[in-house]
């Protein structure tokens, strides 16, 4: 028997089949979007998306600048395509570059690199906790080590044990390099004792780093001049109304100062300029 090819109503399913019939995609409303609510005919460019009545709704304009609103969501067409608006994506404002202390860029997520076998090397405690304070995230991401010196005087003994090499470079930190300064005297002997551009020894011309901290940050316009019979940690504190009877003191009054340093910002350029070049140097090659 021949299959009988009028036994189905050919039109039962549509003129087109289910798997053909279009489907809407969802489109942000975006500001300036042009469409075609399919209901009324109405075309115009999305003004806005809101909240009304408890429901979302979007605002078209016509060319006429007339305004509709309808609700969000199916029932619109772009080019003759079904879509779905949906709610507009919210436009993030471009994010500024996360900083270090120092103004460095910051490396998300760094672990902290293998010492080198350079080091920096800085006078005492003090210099040591601001430079961490303003540095330590870079200097981490180097892999430099910061260590005390524990005065200029030692510098000579310490390189002759240290050994300086091409990969074991020095960078020293010393207050008051000054000319004519002892501190001066001492830098220019152990230089001529260690040729070979493996040491570099830079300096600030404070007394004390503590006043590589701008006084504005402690509600000074400038640091107090302390006579020399004076010590001059003991001095800066009876200056400040500070408790300045013991080694305790001294502490404590370097801790508030170390507090008001946030950043690079709040130390003097001629420290900072000598940290970043000992930094340049123990990181070269």
């Amino acid at each position: 028997m021949s299959a009988d090819r009028y036994s189905s109503d050919v039109l039962s399913s549509g003129p087109h089949p289910a798997s053909r019939r279009p489907v809407s995609k969802p489109v942000p409303a975006d500001r300036g979007l042009v469409v075609e609510e399919v209901t009324s005919g109405w075309v115009g460019a999305v003004v806005r998306t809101e909240k009304s009545g408890g429901m979302h709704v979007v605002v078209l304009e016509d060319r006429a600048g007339r305004t509709r609103t309808f609700p969000l969501g199916p029932g619109f067409w772009i080019d003759g395509a079904p879509v779905e608006l949906t709610p507009p994506v919210a436009a993030r404002a471009p994010q500024a570059p996360a900083r270090t202390a120092s103004g460095s860029r910051s490396v998300a997520d760094a672990r902290a690199r293998v010492a080198r076998g350079s080091r920096i090397w800085v006078e005492g405690r003090h210099d040591a906790e601001l430079v961490e304070r303003v540095w330590g995230d870079d200097l981490r991401v180097e892999g430099v080590v910061v260590e005390l010196l524990d005065g200029v005087d030692n510098l000579a003994a310490a390189l002759a044990e240290f050994k300086p090499s091409p990969g074991r470079r020095v960078g020293v930190l010393v207050d008051h390099l000054v000319r004519g300064s002892k501190e001066q005297r001492i830098t220019d002997d152990v230089l001529r004792q260690f040729p070979g551009g493996n040491v570099l020894v830079l300096g600030h011309p404070y007394i004390d780093v503590w006043q590589a901290v701008r006084p504005a940050r402690i509600g000074l316009e400038k640091w107090p001049v302390i006579e020399r019979c004076t010590e001059w940690k003991y001095g800066i504190l009876r200056e400040l109304g500070w408790p300045a009877q013991n080694q305790t003191d001294v502490a404590m009054g370097w801790k508030k100062i170390l507090g008001t340093v946030r950043s690079y910002a709040d130390l003097e350029p001629s420290l900072l300029s000598r940290v970043e070049e000992l930094i340049d140097f123990t990181t070269a090659g």
